[in-house]
């Protein structure tokens, strides 16, 4: 009996030894298929994401291929048709001669990228495939180190500006205006109807160019868009742009023609040095009061600073004085420069108009002459009285250009009663 009870004690014990052995194996089944099914998932997971970020990969591949522009500034390439000048005097070039002169791998990446966008901005003929590299005609005017540095200016806003309708667009909406904000240029890409992808990457570039060629310029205090004469006009050399500005030997710009001339107005202002009182007046007077007031009469309004050495009566300014077919004259402060200009225009028949702030007296001498005077003592005084200013402005501006016997001052007046010839 009792080797009976023995033995079925024994097995209750295996019985309960093998349950446990069957929970755990089953345990480690589970964890096992758990973790299986954990991976399985984190595979898929993974896969999904590969797929995902292969084809935004390839997107931005496709993208960047198809992209209407190059993918760097113009003048991050110009070492390419500039090289060729360098080795090749201007002529073709193989492309693995090239690239070797300038100790670069021709099938490198930067290499690759260098050719396609030269190629883009119509600097060269040629691809990341092509045996010969060469230049195009312009690519050729604008490198040649030997060339007229009027005729490198108007080759190069020819292919990077001109070349592309997007920067063309940009450039022919806003010449002549302040430079617009990157948000502004952006817009105006989409009006132009440039994918919003790369409106972006087009502002930026735009800019650069345009910095590069010389278009953008700070004219009394702010960035401007000049238009491509004017920058031409403006640049030392031999004139290349008929019915245009030419440019003497001492620097001097000269407008040929009524025509051109008609449509300047000078200012005539107490400049003084950067950041001086003298400065930031004339700065504010001019853009807030005298080129709204005359923007409607299609005058391009020129300061003496921008063509010469800020008080210094030189021979461009004389020419500005006398020429340009309107002047407004700012005599606050009582600069001594400013009468001595004054009096040079008051020898022409040609409108004047004069401003003053409200502090300085007017001279005796003017005091008879119609003067707009601007309180801008404070700025609660001036701010809400702009707009009646430039009112003022644009009223005389009219009356003197539909009338122009109207035009009197004491000089001319003189001139006149002694039948002495003006200007």
């Amino acid at each position: 009996m009792e080797l009976v009870g023995n033995r079925n004690n024994i097995q209750k014990k295996m019985y309960y030894y093998v349950d446990i052995e069957l929970i755990y194996e089953s345990l480690i089944i589970s964890i096992r298929r758990e973790s299986l099914d954990g991976v399985r998932r984190k595979m898929d997971t993974e896969n999904i994401c590969d797929e995902v970020l292969s084809s935004d990969d390839k997107t931005k591949k496709r993208s960047r291929r198809n992209m209407p522009f190059a993918t760097m500034p113009a003048n991050e390439c110009t070492i390419v048709p500039e090289s060729i000048w360098k080795y090749a005097a201007g002529q073709n070039i193989r492309r693995l001669t090239l690239f070797d002169q300038m100790g670069k791998a021709p099938e490198s990446g930067p290499s690759r990228t260098l050719i396609t966008a030269a190629s883009k901005y119509g600097f060269i003929k040629g691809s990341t495939q092509s045996e010969y590299i060469e230049l195009t005609e312009n690519g050729y005017i604008a490198f040649n180190p030997e060339e007229n540095e009027k005729r490198r200016i108007k080759a190069k806003f020819e292919m990077i500006i001109q070349g592309n309708e997007f920067f063309n667009g940009l450039y022919e909406k806003y010449k002549n205006l302040k430079l617009p904000v990157k948000s502004v240029l952006i817009d105006s890409l989409g009006e132009l109807g440039l994918d919003e992808v790369y409106r972006e990457e087009g502002a930026e570039l735009f800019v650069e160019n345009a910095r590069y060629i010389g278009i953008i310029k700070l004219l009394s205090g702010a960035e401007r868009i000049v238009p491509i004469e004017q920058l031409i006009e403006e640049t030392e050399g031999t004139n290349i742009v008929e019915g245009k500005d030419s440019t003497d030997r001492d620097g001097s710009i000269q407008v040929s023609g009524t025509s051109e001339w008609n449509k300047i107005c000078f200012f005539i202002a107490p400049i003084g040095s950067d950041g001086s009182e003298e400065r930031k007046h004339s700065d504010l007077f001019l853009e807030s009061i005298v080129a709204p007031a005359i923007e409607k009469f299609g005058f391009e309004v020129v300061r003496a600073d921008n063509i010469s050495k800020a008080g210094m009566i030189t021979s461009q300014i004389i020419d500005y004085i006398v020429n340009a077919g309107l002047v407004i004259c700012d005599l606050s402060f009582h600069n001594p420069n400013v009468f001595y200009e004054l009096s040079l225009r008051h020898s022409t028949k040609k409108p004047t108009v004069h401003i003053i702030r409200k502090k300085d007296g007017i001279p005796f001498d003017i005091n008879d002459f119609r003067t707009i005077v601007i309180d801008d003592s404070d700025i609660y005084t001036l701010i809400p009285a702009i707009e009646s200013y430039k009112t003022q402005i644009t009223q005389q501006v009219r009356q003197m250009l539909d009338d122009p016997e109207s035009i009197d001052n004491p000089i001319l007046s003189y001139l006149e009663k002694n039948k002495i010839k003006h200007f």
